[in-house]
């Protein structure tokens, strides 16, 4: 790779959004009010199953495993977006950069181990619910949380020691309103060589694999449901699976779009508000997704608005 002329990189200037100015203050509002739905939203999700000893089951305890990756994949984008909407010079520091990819691919990897262990969950209670209880163990389940954590580390921690190999060039504008990773290797002067091979290799197991297991968990799902000669058994089934499906069309769609398949015809504007969708829409609706479609999540949130009746732990 040719090297253009290096310098000591302090920090990165970002393009942001591709906002006129006069629209700059109603879009500043706009995604100021959805990172803190997105906040909120999550946390009660979190606060409801911390509080309600019936929802302290596999399936919950994954879920609230998910809205705190859900809430942290968004606070890893959206202030430092909302800062620098506000800023006259839009700048990261170079540590600010790193830190941001470590915890951008943790972050959301860990979200990506969840919805696969909350897929073989759903497997599990459709197709196995007599021995439902024996093999969603506690420890089994403590064991996928702990492993989907663990395994992201590592996944992070390779991806931005990497990243801090190479040198950058007097040209440090990043047309992006985060430090991606991708767009960064194409502001790099070094050999990015080792960058794009550890992409090449790690995607298939962080990124299809996990995708592709969740497919083949509900296609054994469907197919199990329609042996159900009930149509209340159908439609039960269907509306327990519903809220995890829509999930995993919004992260995977706009995730596969981006990464997996990018066109040739992509834009700055299209890459944005594809990126925008996953970091900030997906995290957004989860909550909304989980308590408009989940009876549990609705009667717990009742119990505490509305009876005012919190339980006691130990």
């Amino acid at each position: 790779m040719t090297r253009r002329n290096q310098t000591v990189i302090s920090q990165f200037l970002l393009l942001g959004l591709p906002i006129p100015p006069e629209h700059q203050q109603l879009y500043y509002v706009l995604l100021l009010s959805m990172y803190l739905i997105t906040v909120l939203g999550n946390l009660i999700i979190i606060i409801l199953i911390l509080l309600d000893s019936h929802l302290h089951t596999p399936m919950y305890l994954f879920l609230s495993n998910l809205s705190f990756a859900d809430l942290c994949f968004s606070s890893v984008t959206m202030p430092k977006l909302l800062q620098n909407m506000q800023s006259k010079v839009p700048s990261i520091p170079y540590a600010g950069c790193l830190a941001q990819i470590y915890f951008f691919l943790y972050f959301g990897d860990l979200g990506n181990f969840l919805l696969v262990a909350m897929a073989y969950d759903r497997y599990v209670a459709i197709c196995f619910p007599l021995h439902y209880m024996s093999i969603m163990s506690p420890r089994l389940c403590v064991s996928l949380v702990l492993l989907s954590w663990v395994l992201t580390t590592f996944h992070a921690m390779l991806h931005t020691l990497l990243m801090a190999r190479l040198s950058f060039c007097e040209d440090h504008v990043i047309p992006h309103y985060f430090c991606d990773m991708s767009t960064l290797l194409k502001v790099a002067c070094s050999d990015t060589h080792d960058n794009e091979l550890a992409i090449f290799i790690l995607g298939g197991p962080i990124v299809v694999l996990p995708f592709l297991l969740i497919i083949v968990s509900y296609a054994r799902i469907v197919s199990s449901i329609f042996k159900v000669p009930s149509f209340q058994g159908i439609r039960k089934a269907f509306s327990t699976c519903g809220s995890h499906l829509s999930v995993v069309s919004l992260f995977y769609g706009t995730v596969i779009g981006l990464y997996l398949c990018p066109s040739a015809n992509n834009t700055y504007v299209k890459e944005t508000i594809m990126s925008l969708m996953y970091t900030m829409v997906t995290p957004m609706l989860n909550p909304f997704i989980y308590s408009l479609r989940n009876r549990d999540i609705k009667d717990a949130l009742e119990k505490i608005l509305c009876k005012r009746q919190i339980p006691s732990f130990l």
